[in-house]
């Protein structure tokens, strides 16, 4: 802040020191010979206003507010702190701030849930490396004479499709703990390249017998090449696709215009997961598994809680899937999901082929008729479908593999009791205690995976229980510790 006096003695000017356009205060004089005693108040009364005018310039450049070049800015900023009125646009600040915290807090969230936890990463390096130098570890599943059991349609077969060690072991453990016949337990573990060997070797140092497990790599299918899955290569290597699933998940976003829920359903959907060969092998089970009639395919964030045999004696009536509906039931949040939660009826294909108010159903634990699905085109429909979401750049649907096989298996799928498979552990925090020890399958869908820190702590015990924490792998690498 300066202070000028005319030349003549006439004006006195006070301006800003930092460059402010503008002056914040001129004194004119009249045009009479001007006294020095006139001269000595002035410079008195100078001398106490400057600094409460200092004081309030400083008060104003530290909100941020450094262009005020007048009183009457300065009266519109200060008046109301001084009057003791709340500042509308501060409160408005405020809430902007939260809000995008929030949405900060979410992102976070969704890269926590896409890592790989430290201990579970520890536990697939320590299996790789047994498999190399611990002939145990490497012993053939099941053994030769148990062979001919993989493909004996008298037994019931599950497949499981994972790259996670621990989660794999959790399925396989809660499921044959809850059988009443084990015996009649076969699994099939598919997982990539990268983890065939540390899965291998979990399974051959920890046999579950009576039940019977085969571990097998996606290399080591023979018919599972690109030449068959060509729509596959084109997601995981569309550079769109990559830069959607992997980017920068906030960058852009107009969150004024989304409330947290929704942005929350976005991110999940965006789990790289979804572009995974893994994820999408069920599609394939008729031709991997070409002499089954019928298998129970589960998610490896499931956990079983009852005897899963009767799922063989269901009737399906000609139809392919057998799965619970998720339309409808207690948890409004949970079940309430129609295609209108999954796909873009804007889209002129879309609204062409489907109906919003057709109920969903639930992947993650599936009985399929194997003999009926040959007599489809599921297989053909859900890569047609694929290749037109690329061609219109995901505008048609966001969400994975479930929207092409809602499509792929409509008027195949026949419902079975919802008391069979509960969902939402993952994503659901009121999810009642009660109501989860009751379902014969419950599924951690969701972000908040019970190996995961963020996962819900009442949920959690459910699954922790099949964990072998008597196990020098899993004790070693400090699991859920």
């Amino acid at each position: 802040m300066q202070l000028h006096f005319s030349p003549s003695m006439r004006s006195i000017t006070i301006s800003n020191s930092n460059g402010g356009v503008g002056d914040l205060m001129k004194i004119k004089v009249a045009s009479r010979q001007f006294s020095y005693r006139t001269l000595f108040h002035t410079i008195l009364i100078l001398a106490f206003l400057l600094p409460f005018i200092f004081i309030l310039t400083a008060l104003v450049t530290l909100e941020g507010v450094n262009k005020c070049s007048s009183f009457d800015c300065l009266g519109r900023r200060l008046g109301p702190k001084l009057l003791g009125r709340s500042d509308g646009s501060g409160m408005e600040r405020s809430e902007r701030e939260i809000r995008e915290a929030k949405f900060a807090e979410l992102t976070n969230k969704h890269f926590a849930a896409s890592a790989v936890p430290k201990g579970i990463h520890c536990l697939s390096l320590r299996l790789t490396d047994e498999y190399s130098s611990n002939a145990h570890a490497r012993k053939q599943l099941p053994s030769p004479e148990l062979l001919p059991l993989l493909s004996d349609n008298s037994l019931h077969h599950f497949v499981l499709s994972t790259d996670n060690i621990l989660a794999a072991s959790v399925v396989v453990n809660s499921a044959v703990q809850s059988s009443l016949k084990p015996e009649k337990i076969v699994f099939h573990v598919i997982t990539d390249k990268k983890t065939y060997a540390g899965m291998h070797s979990w399974f051959a140092l920890n046999p579950v017998s009576p039940a019977i497990v085969e571990v097998k790599g996606i290399h080591q299918f023979d018919w599972l090449t690109r030449e068959n899955v060509p729509v596959l290569e084109a997601v995981e290597s569309h550079y769109g696709i990559r830069k959607y699933y992997h980017g920068n998940h906030i960058a852009g976003a107009n969150l004024s215009d989304i409330t947290p829920r929704s942005f929350a359903s976005k991110l999940q959907a965006r789990s790289p997961k979804y572009i995974s060969l893994l994820n999408h092998i069920r599609i394939y089970l008729p031709e991997l598994f070409p002499n089954l009639d019928k298998m129970v395919f589960l998610d490896d964030d499931v956990v079983i809680q009852r005897d899963l045999s009767p799922l063989w004696d269901i009737d399906l009536n000609g139809k392919v899937n057998g799965a619970v509906e998720t339309c409808k039931g207690e948890d409004k949040w949970v079940m309430s999901k129609r295609f209108r939660n999954y796909f873009n009826f804007s889209h002129p294909l879309i609204a062409k082929n489907l109906n919003p108010d057709e109920c969903a159903w639930a992947y993650g634990m599936n009985i399929f008729d194997l003999r009926a699905w040959r007599k489809t085109n599921i297989r053909d429909s859900y890569h047609a479908w694929l290749k037109e979401n690329l061609k219109s750049n995901l505008t048609m649907w966001k969400l994975g593999t479930l929207p092409p096989a809602l499509i792929a298996f409509k008027g195949h799928v026949h419902p079975i009791d919802s008391s069979w498979h509960m969902l939402g552990l993952g994503y659901q925090n009121k999810t009642k205690v009660e109501n989860v020890k009751k379902a014969a399958v419950i599924h951690y869908n969701g972000q908040s995976k019970p190996w995961l820190e963020i996962g819900f702590e009442h949920l959690r015990p459910f699954w922790t229980k099949y964990v072998n924490n008597t196990n020098d792998f899993v004790r070693n690498c400090h699991i859920l510790e």
